[in-house]
């Protein structure tokens, strides 16, 4: 261990894995570490042993629930969009080959105590219970105007400017009601609260656009879901960086971040070995003394032995109840998973909720609503958790921190602190080049 590294990693995180993964492709001599004896960290899939451990004081696990094999439960519950840039650094960097991928069945949205599903094109939106006859047409007409956007074509700007024009002056200009928003803004663009309205409508446009072209990539919905949990995804990008020299190292422990005299980094000491590298990445957890913190998220992981009701029979499904239909500040979010997703036996469901925290101490109060539209519960496992960012942008000392998994339902967010810290640690923007095969490597070596 007592060697030099162009960059230490701490922890085995989604957001860490991807880096460490990138900048091995790339060269650099990457050390990568986790006090935990398991891959995935806050993004880990836990069998039922693990659970129980971490949520119920090591109690041992009720016979009638089943095989510790069969259960792969994420801590951290998500989906992918089809189309989002995580998705895509998977495709380039050839990591997929690891990972088999299963579509989510459904996308929903709780409205007037009804479930419903999200319209996603002109097609359904005029089905939709979701809106009333005349609301319809204001609805086709906005669809229509997102679809014929050119950016280069005033023609299609019908006199708006997304760059500078409100998302509430954009619901104003087509007329459309709070209820129509309230799915556009929630369901497609998937915000957790309204400040998005008064922010200029661009982000949103392109958060619909990418929903619809999720969609429209596999159908039914946007989502997509890696067999046997999240967990996999970290384990896949820390198999890729493995395959270009990283080096792992689990249930190490990291004693101290060593800083010079003008503290910057310059190594990480774990017992009587210290290892020296010219930068560090690592999760909040490493960093206590270098971040703030900016909320907490309220998790809740429940086991069912029947489907959701009136959902039409869906497998799989994500549910989002807006702020507005339950009276809170921010949405709630519930992720539906069955044993087809290799998460839990037959005969079971997995149904797992967040949100972010609006009170001290009532967490199940607060997603109360969510569990009402669950129906019976025959387990649930409920966290609080503190949200951090990083305090500075490691310029000055070299320490690159990520930032807390938030409430959001996909990996967007992951996505763009990925990119960011990719920036500052390198001075570049992450390109996407796909990775080429080992024929083609080969090839190139032998300078044909």
């Amino acid at each position: 261990m007592d060697e030099e590294y162009d960059v230490v990693v701490l922890g085995t995180g989604l957001t860490e894995c991807v880096l460490s993964g990138i900048l091995s492709v790339e060269g650099k001599k990457v050390l990568h570490m986790d006090r935990n004896d398991y891959y995935g960290g806050d993004c880990a899939s836990l069998n039922l042993t693990q659970l129980y451990a971490k949520f119920r004081d090591g109690a041992t696990p009720p016979s009638t629930l089943g095989r510790d094999r069969d259960y792969n439960i994420d801590l951290i519950p998500k989906f992918l969009m089809a189309d989002e840039g995580l998705v895509k650094v998977l495709v380039y960097t050839d990591v997929t080959r690891y990972l088999e991928f299963k579509q989510i069945s459904a996308s929903l949205v709780y409205r007037d105590g009804n479930i419903n599903k999200v319209p996603t094109t002109q097609m359904e939106a005029v089905a939709s219970p979701l809106m009333g006859f005349f609301e319809k047409r204001r609805a086709k007409k906005f669809f229509e105007f997102l679809q014929g956007w050119r950016d280069n074509d005033p023609a299609t700007h019908q006199g708006l400017d997304l760059d500078k024009d409100s998302m509430e002056h954009v619901y104003k200009h087509f007329g459309l009601d709070n209820g129509t928003q309230d799915f556009i803004g929630h369901a497609m663009a998937l915000y957790l609260n309204d400040d998005y309205k008064t922010r200029p409508a661009r982000t949103t446009y392109d958060r619909i656009v990418m929903y619809t072209n999720s969609v429209a990539r596999y159908g039914k919905s946007p989502y997509i879901y890696p067999g046997y949990g999240l967990g996999e995804l970290p384990q896949g990008f820390a198999r890729l960086s493995a395959i270009y020299g990283g080096t792992y190292m689990l249930a190490q422990p990291v004693d101290e971040v060593v800083r010079d005299a003008d503290g910057k980094f310059v190594g990480v000491r774990s017992g009587d070995q210290t290892v020296k590298a010219k930068q560090v990445i690592g999760d909040p957890s490493y960093f206590r003394d270098s971040v703030r913190k900016t909320g907490r998220v309220i998790r809740a992981t429940c086991f069912l032995k029947h489907p959701i009701a009136n959902i039409d029979d869906a497998d799989s499904a994500q549910i989002i109840l807006p702020q507005n239909q339950i009276a809170r500040n921010h949405d709630i979010y519930i992720t539906y998973l069955s044993a087809g997703h290799n998460v839990c036996p037959k005969g079971y469901y997995v149904a797992s909720i967040s949100t972010i925290a609006e009170t001290q101490d009532d967490p199940k109060n607060e997603i109360a609503a969510a569990l009402k539209l669950l129906g019976e519960i025959d387990e649930i496992f409920v966290s609080v958790s503190d949200l951090y960012e990083p305090a500075a942008d490691g310029s000055s000392d070299s320490v690159f921190v990520s930032r807390s998994y938030d409430a959001t339902s996909h990996f967007e967010t992951v996505y763009d602190d990925i990119r960011d810290i990719y920036r500052r640690v390198t001075g570049n923007e992450l390109a996407l080049k796909k990775r080429p095969t080992a024929e083609e490597e080969q090839a190139a070596a032998m300078g044909q």
